[in-house]
């Protein structure tokens, strides 16, 4: 089985962030436990608990990203944010504790909890804020590329540079003249370049064999297709041939386990997700019809695995008569949109009915979302393989979501394209993992549910 994991390897500040976590938690966790009891420790489920919850909850909060604030403010923001993080761990420790000791110790735990959240989370704060200190500038540095190739493919990849927002430059060389090129003149003030090559296999016999000698002196030299995974993280559909396709670069394959694995993790997590968020959609549903005497429901044919239509299920967040002329796309600043249909929009609310989909194997979890297929017709006319996302059940939740704000256009659904591209090359459980987590930060706080204002 192929793992291909280049999602993870680009997030060095996370890992090293959580890793910095890990290794004082368990730090002081024995030293504390030392101190208070007498003894080692051993492996205690609540303390496991008590990790799991604090790295997962410094994630969704936002503690182990660096967004360039500076002095006072960064941290200011830290200090809220651990504060929030202790105390929801201490609550995740105790409720662990209640259900696995029921409390027969409730005074030496609790003599041993506080002492060692509070070290816990001063050291952890004052680490988080060096980390942001110290690899500020190292995470920051510019890449630099050189496009061996037309003026036409380095101007269209240097528009993707700039709507990436990503820390790189890009220079052009045509094919012709880089025989004459120099290997001292591929080397700058800030180090060596990194060369990405459109249509390697087109090129010269005598400029491929330049091309492996300096590689061979230390150069990265990737394709185009290696360039947009591991610069851009997507795919743009018109940089694809049909050979990139027919070479199989982007089929799900027969990978039984990793399908399995998925599916498993798609039943077990939608069902508990159903019987947590029951109360919620009760709630929302008598909002709902309180509102406007409405349906609590509203029900959409989407485009599902191969192309198959299915009916999906919502709350209602609209008008009764929002669609009287015809299907259109979400806007900003929507008037169709009801009170409630704001709210539950902004926290995601109107999507929960859609887990019984994922129960019934209509949907996953994590995967592209389904279009309605009035606007599919459309799409496949004008954006290069837009079907190749059929490949997959569509999902709750994906890459492009995490990725890329709400779209309304031809233009927004050839990026979130791209990523969707991009997912199925890389196609994995732990993607997956990641995708839902990075799900969870952005419902926390409140983005990519409505479209952003042009």
């Amino acid at each position: 089985m192929q793992l291909r994991l280049p999602w993870l390897i680009s997030r060095r500040r996370l890992l090293i962030a959580i890793l910095v976590d890990c290794l004082l938690f368990w730090l002081g966790y024995w030293l504390v436990f030392r101190a208070r009891f007498a003894v080692w420790p051993g492996l205690y489920l609540p303390i496991a608990l008590l990790l799991g919850v604090w790295i997962i909850a410094s994630y969704v909060l936002g503690r182990y990203y660096d967004a360039n604030d500076r002095g006072a403010a960064s941290f200011v923001r830290q200090c809220f944010d651990t504060l929030w993080v202790t105390l929801l761990g201490a609550a995740a420790y105790l409720a662990c504790n209640w259900l696995t000791a029921g409390f027969q110790n409730f005074a030496a735990y609790r003599s041993f909890l506080l002492p060692f959240l509070l070290g816990f989370g001063i050291l952890s704060l004052l680490s988080q804020f060096a980390l942001n200190v110290v690899l500020r500038s190292h995470f920051s540095e510019t890449q630099h590329w050189l496009v061996l190739g037309t003026a036409e493919q380095a101007a269209h990849l240097s528009g993707l540079l700039a709507w990436s927002r990503l820390n790189a430059s890009l220079d052009h060389c045509p094919i012709e003249a880089f025989g004459q090129v120099a290997d001292s003149q591929l080397s700058d003030s800030q180090g060596v370049l990194n060369i990405v090559v459109p249509g390697i296999e087109a090129l010269s016999v005598g400029v491929q064999q330049k091309l492996i000698q300096i590689q061979g002196n230390g150069l990265v030299i990737v394709s185009l297709l290696g360039w947009c995974e591991t610069i851009l993280q997507r795919f743009p559909p018109e940089l694809l041939s049909c050979g990139d396709l027919l070479r199989g670069e982007f089929s799900i394959g027969k990978n039984a386990f990793q399908l399995r694995l998925k599916r498993c993790g798609d039943v077990v997590g939608s069902l508990i997700l159903l019987l947590l968020s029951l109360p919620l959609m009760l709630v929302a549903a008598v909002l709902i019809r309180l509102e406007d005497g409405g349906p609590i429901f509203y029900s959409q044919q989407r485009s599902g695995l191969n192309g198959q239509p299915f009916r999906v299920w919502k709350l209602r967040t609209m008008d009764l008569d929002a669609e009287r002329s015809g299907a259109q796309w979400v806007r900003a600043g929507d008037s169709r949109i009801t009170s409630i249909g704001k709210l539950l929009r902004l926290t995601r609310i109107d999507e929960l009915p859609q887990l019984w989909s994922v129960v019934m194997g209509e949907m996953s979890l994590i995967g592209p979302r389904p279009e309605r297929p009035e606007f599919e017709h459309m799409l496949e006319e004008q954006i290069p393989h837009y079907r190749i996302r059929h490949a997959i059940r569509p999902g709750l939740s994906g890459w492009a979501q995490v990725n890329y704000p709400y779209g309304a256009s031809i233009e927004d659904a050839a990026n979130k394209l791209s990523y969707d591209l991009y997912y199925l090359r890389n196609f994995s459980f732990w993607l997956d993992v990641l995708i839902l987590f990075k799900t969870m930060r952005l419902v926390f706080n409140a983005k990519g549910a409505v479209p952003e204002s042009s």
